[in-house]
């Protein structure tokens, strides 16, 4: 434990900022926020006590201690701080300070409806530091392990209750925390958030699942409740006052911010309890009801109204599917994988990454741009071309304690609409393959004032990322990490497309406020909010015998990618299983995947294996089927046998490609993207090879290797070849 080497009043004078002393207490022009740009030279409203350093904005509310107030200044604790001996607060001395509590004390606690078993349970106690007698509360972690006394002045010198030095922390330099933390649970689903330990004692007597600051309504940090991902409802329930009306603004503002999806309500105490009352005044003094407190004098701030569950349904992929098609035509399986995806955000550990490539105007940003409408959008974040340094300037938070930028990913949906600058890439390669979750980077920011700087940044979280591009070659470290996917580019996708589109130009209001009343559609946003409030945290499968038996039995020969495949079709298993969480079997924050759950995901990735394990883009393997493999039969078709067995097959030029290329497509192929992408991707894939031209050297001919409906069978022009060892 440390203490402060400063006095208040020795840091502003380090730092030269001026101040007007009135007995113990500095006037200060507040330096947390600019409320005091509007004063007088001689008119400040930060009250500053140079006994404890404690403080307090009569104009913005804020407050605190020392060790805030030198923080807000710019020191760091390890330059100003010295080491003192025995001042840890241990169960001994809480232990004594309770069995220390005089009558008089108790009797005060007790009027104030904290009866003798809240003091035992929360060992309220009496004790003597800075040469005042205090009564003592322990504050502790999420743990129970105590932290430090927050001390409160005996109601006998209570002469001015809003005075900073009303309370003081033990040992000093101690920083705020959360109180009551220990008390509740991850899986609440309600919380109340009050204004002082003693309310929150009250609260949790009456049933609340409460919690409070240490340090005041403007010091809640809301990085204190993370972890707890179950939450519907929270109330804040802040004293009578125009600081409480500011804390509740801040913390709503706060709330919303970062847990959208839940429900934020403002508490408002009856008036007839006067300015500056609390919910010690409402339930003691009041008899307030708690049915009240939630209701009557709640209102919903922030967020949505909780959703009913009981009118949602089992949904199996055609569900899905049918409501997808409201937007979308065809593309079944490019649909249905998008949104499982997506929706895999919501899990703890079993995101999945997409990347699609395709021809421009294709449609592979439009999927999924609009399967992303579905989702709470504040979890959504599309980007086009984004550098390093920009990515983490817009989604990161920095941390004045330990001077590093956080950007939390956890439960995010990135749709990359462009591709993102190739170092960015490399920054997200840990967090896309799931290595570790939080993970520190560092980058080079050039936007400082004097030259290049280093930048600590701390990346946490699984997100759901989709990646868009024309290009067709992947780096193999990006590749390995997504499920390859093309939209389909079919005569029937592209007219029902066109078509699509005409109604969305030609009435876009009424296209849209039809897809808003949708029954179907609506219930599946609620669906989703209400995914996300679930708080999973895991999936368990537990016939692991059965998956391997059907992942083994549909491949013979095993490659290294199979290992990468198989964490795949878990994490289908496992999204397909929170879609209907509601129908599982639940232990907490954990459900179990049923068969069902195992044999729709197989059925899935069947349908999709064959180009993710050629590590292809589906476009391309179309391309071979439709055009390569069409013009190499169309070339060899008519030959006889005994001519193919004498002379060998005929190869294709890049020539007759481009030609069958524009006769199926009805566009023409680049050049430059069929030798530098899509041939080397074929080749690599083991799907062609290219040889010189017997009667051209200077020209390379192109050879199918594998006809998907042939290769099982004597019959077809390359299983023939490939038999007789030919090619």
């Amino acid at each position: 434990m440390n203490q402060l080497n400063y006095t208040a009043k020795e840091l502003l004078d380090k730092h030269n900022i001026p101040y007007t002393e009135r007995g113990e207490e500095l006037l200060v022009h507040c330096l947390f926020s600019d409320c005091d740009a509007d004063s007088r030279p001689n008119e400040a409203h930060l009250y500053v006590s140079n006994q404890t350093g404690q403080y307090h904005c009569k104009k913005c509310s804020a407050s605190g201690n020392l060790t805030m107030f030198a923080k807000q200044l710019g020191e760091t604790i390890e330059k100003i701080a010295k080491p003192v001996a025995n001042t840890h607060l241990t169960e001994k001395i809480i232990e004594e300070c309770n069995a220390n509590l005089p009558t008089a004390e108790r009797a005060w606690l007790n009027s104030r409806g904290i009866t003798d078993d809240s003091i035992e349970d929360y060992k309220l106690g009496y004790g003597k530091y800075y040469g005042k007698y205090w009564i003592t509360i322990p504050v502790r972690d999420a743990s129970g392990e105590p932290l430090f006394f927050k001390l409160r002045r005996l109601p006998a010198d209570d002469d001015n209750p809003k005075s900073p030095n009303k309370y003081m922390f033990w040992p000093k330099g101690s920083t705020s925390a959360l109180f009551n933390v220990h008390s509740i649970t991850k899986d609440e689903t309600l919380l109340l958030v009050c204004e002082g330990e003693f309310d929150c004692i009250i609260a949790q007597l009456y049933g609340f699942p409460a919690v409070t600051s240490t340090a005041g309504a403007g010091t809640f940090n809301i990085d204190w409740l993370k972890g707890h991902r179950k939450l519907e409802k929270v109330y804040v329930a802040f004293d009578k006052d125009e600081a409480g009306d500011n804390g509740t603004k801040a913390l709503v503002e706060k709330l919303e911010a970062s847990y959208s999806g839940i429900s934020i309500y403002k508490t408002t105490l009856p008036d007839e309890l006067g300015e500056g009352a609390d919910l010690t005044d409402y339930f003691v003094h009041k008899n307030g009801s708690p049915d009240d407190l939630i209701g009557i004098l709640s209102t919903l701030v922030a967020g949505l109204e909780p959703i009913d569950t009981s009118k949602f349904e089992p949904m199996t992929p055609e569900d899905v599917l049918d409501v997808l098609k409201l937007t979308i035509k065809k593309d079944n399986d490019n649909k249905l994988v998008t949104f499982l995806c997506l929706l895999s955000a919501y899990t703890e550990d079993s995101q999945l990454n997409l990347s699609f490539n395709a021809p421009s105007s294709s449609g592979k940003s439009f999927l999924p741009i609009e399967i992303a409408r579905l989702f709470p959008q504040e979890d959504v974040l599309e980007l086009g071309y984004v550098s390093p340094t920009s990515f983490f300037h817009s989604a990161s938070e920095f941390n004045k304690e330990t001077h590093e930028y956080l950007v939390d990913l956890s439960s995010k949906i990135i749709v990359f609409l462009d591709q993102p600058h190739t170092m960015l890439l490399e920054h997200l390669r840990p967090l896309l393959s799931h290595d570790k979750k939080e993970i520190k980077v560092q980058i080079t920011d050039k936007g400082q004032k004097h030259g290049l700087r280093a930048k600590k940044i701390i990346l946490r979280g699984y997100p759901s990322v989709v990646f868009c591009s024309a290009g067709l070659r992947l780096d193999e470290q990006e590749a390995t990490r997504f499920l390859l996917l093309s939209p389909e580019i079919s005569q029937e996708k592209i007219r029902a497309g066109i078509i699509e589109s005409l109604r969305k130009s030609a009435n876009g209001q009424l296209y849209r406020s039809e897809l808003d009343a949708d029954p179907g559609r609506t219930l599946l946003k609620e669906r989703i909010i209400s995914i996300k409030r679930a708080g999973i945290t895991d999936i368990r499968i537990e016939d692991e015998a059965t998956i391997l038996e059907q992942f083994f039995a549909s491949r013979k020969m095993l490659k290294p990618g199979h290992q990468r495949d198989i964490k795949r079709l878990v994490s289908l298993i496992k999204v397909l299983s929170l879609l209907n969480l509601w129908w599982r079997e639940r232990d907490g924050s954990v459900i179990v995947a049923t068969a069902e759950d195992v044999n729709t995901a197989f059925t899935l990735w069947e349908r999709i294996s064959l180009t993710q394990e050629l590590n292809l883009p589906p476009y391309l393997y179309q391309l071979y089927i439709d055009v390569i493999l069409a013009a190499f039969n169309e070339k060899n078709g008519d030959r006889s046998a005994g001519f193919l067995e004498a002379t060998g097959a005929l190869g294709v030029s890049r020539q007759e490609l481009l030609k069958k290329h524009f006769e199926v497509y009805g566009r023409p192929l680049d050049t430059t993207q069929l030798r530098q992408q899509i041939l080397p991707m074929l080749t690599q894939a083991g799907l062609i090879s290219e040889e010189a031209d017997p009667g051209d050297k200077r020209q390379k001919l192109i050879y199918p290797l594998l006809d998907p409906n042939n290769s099982e069978s004597s019959g077809g022009v390359i299983s023939k070849l490939i038999n007789e060892g030919e090619l």
